[in-house]
C-alpha cells in the first residue's frame, strides 16, 4: 500500500513524513506564534514610539544622564573667553558651568502573558485557537505599557499630595513641569472624554498654551504629542473648534473623511483606548508588586498630558520575548509571552498636565 504524503505545518520544507525530531516537527509553530504576538503587541502600544528608550544588556538600573542648559555671551574684543568676563563688574564670565544629573530608572520584575491549550480541546475546535490567543498575549504587554506610562507622563508633569497637583523639580535650575487648569467636563464617571462646545474649546486653548510653556522653556518644538480617549479624539472632529484645526480650508492639517487630526499649536494629537483606564481615574490602590517605579497616583483630576519625547524614558533589560511548548504531563501547550523594562520621568520641563478644575474629587 503507497504511502500517503502528508503536508506538516510545523516541518520546514517537509517531505511528507512523520520522521524527524520533535524539535523540527514543531520549527514553525514557534516562529508563527512569536511573530503573532510581536505584532499584535507593536499594533496595540501607542506610547512606544513617543519617548527615549534604552537597552541594557545587564543590571537591574540604567542611567539617563540630565545635562543644564547654556549660556550665551557677547565678547569684548581682547579679552580671554577662558577667564575673562566682558566687564569686571559681571558676576560671571564666558564660561558656562554646565549643571549635570542623573535619573535612574529601575527594571519591574518579569511581566507575563500566558495562557495554556488543552491538546484535546484543541482539536475538537474547527478553528485555530493559538493564533487567537497569541493575538491577544501580546495585546495584553500592549495595554500595560501603555498604562504605565501614561501613569508616567501625568506624574513627570505633576506629583500628587492628595488631589493638588504640584510642580516637581527636576535638574537644579532646569524648570518644572506644568499644570493648566480648565473645564474640561471629566468629572464622574466619564473616564476622561472631553465633550461640550465649551469644553472642546478649552481643550483647543489649552494646546497653545501648552506649546507657549513649553516654548519658554526651551523645549525642542519636535516631538510633541498630546494623548486623549477615543471619545475626545472624535469630539474634537464634530465639534465647531475642531472644524478650524480640521479643516484645510482654514489652515488645517486633518481630515473629516479619514477622521484625521495632524496637529494643534505643532502638537500631535493621539488617540489611545488605554487613556480611559487612566485618565479622571483613581489607581493610586492599584496592586504595584512586581513595580520598581511609580505608575500610579489619584488621577481623577486628570484629563490630560502634553509632552515632548525626551520627558520620560523606558530602560529594557528583556524586550519581548515569546516561549512555547507541549508539555506531556498537562497534555497541551503552554504559551508565555513577557519582558522586564522599567519607566520613569526624566525632564519635568518637557511635560504639561491638563486637570478638570470642576472634577468629583
Amino acid at each position: 500500500m503507497p504511502t500517503t504524503a502528508t503536508s506538516f505545518t510545523g516541518q520546514v520544507n517537509g517531505n511528507g513524513s512523520f520522521n524527524s525530531t520533535f524539535a523540527d516537527q514543531n520549527n514553525l509553530f514557534l516562529k508563527l506564534f512569536s511573530g503573532e504576538v510581536l505584532t499584535a503587541y507593536e499594533t496595540a502600544t501607542v506610547m512606544k514610539p513617543l519617548h527615549l528608550v534604552r537597552t541594557i544588556s545587564s543590571g537591574k538600573t540604567a542611567q539617563f544622564p540630565v545635562t543644564g542648559i547654556a549660556s550665551a555671551y557677547y565678547h569684548k574684543p581682547g579679552t580671554d573667553i577662558a577667564s575673562d568676563k566682558y566687564d569686571s563688574g559681571d558676576s560671571t564670565g564666558y564660561l558656562t558651568a554646565m549643571k549635570h544629573a542623573e535619573r535612574t530608572i529601575n527594571i519591574d520584575d518579569l511581566l507575563l502573558a500566558s495562557t495554556f491549550v488543552d491538546k484535546l480541546d484543541e482539536m475538537k475546535n474547527h478553528y485555530d485557537v493559538r493564533s487567537i490567543y497569541s493575538t491577544e498575549l501580546g495585546r495584553a504587554l500592549a495595554r500595560t505599557f501603555d498604562k504605565n506610562l501614561l501613569g508616567v507622563a501625568i506624574l513627570t508633569g505633576a506629583t500628587f499630595a492628595g488631589t493638588v497637583a504640584t510642580a516637581r523639580a527636576g535638574l537644579v535650575g532646569n524648570p518644572s513641569g506644568k499644570v493648566i487648569s480648565k473645564d474640561f467636563g471629566t468629572s464622574g464617571t466619564s473616564k476622561g472624554v472631553i465633550s461640550g462646545a465649551t469644553q472642546i474649546e478649552n481643550f483647543v486653548a489649552s494646546m497653545y498654551e501648552a506649546a507657549a510653556e513649553l516654548d519658554s522653556k526651551n523645549v525642542p518644538s519636535e516631538d510633541r504629542y498630546t494623548i486623549v480617549t477615543p471619545g475626545t479624539f472624535y469630539n474634537l472632529i464634530n465639534s465647531a473648534a475642531g472644524r478650524l484645526v480640521v479643516n484645510r480650508d482654514f489652515g488645517g492639517g486633518g481630515s473629516y473623511q479619514e477622521a484625521k487630526i495632524a496637529e494643534i499649536a505643532g502638537i500631535r494629537i493621539i488617540k489611545s483606548n488605554i487613556a480611559g483606564d487612566v485618565f479622571n481615574t483613581d489607581l493610586s490602590s492599584e496592586a504595584t508588586r512586581g513595580r520598581n517605579n511609580t505608575y500610579t497616583a489619584d488621577f481623577r483630576r486628570i484629563a490630560g498630558v502634553v509632552f515632548q519625547k525626551s520627558a520620560f524614558g523606558t530602560v529594557k533589560l528583556m524586550d519581548l520575548s515569546m516561549e512555547s511548548g507541549y508539555d506531556m504531563r498537562l497534555q497541551g501547550h503552554l504559551m508565555i509571552a513577557k519582558y522586564a523594562m522599567g519607566s520613569s520621568w526624566l525632564r519635568p520641563e518637557c511635560c504639561v498636565v491638563l486637570t478638570d478644575d470642576t472634577a468629583i474629587v
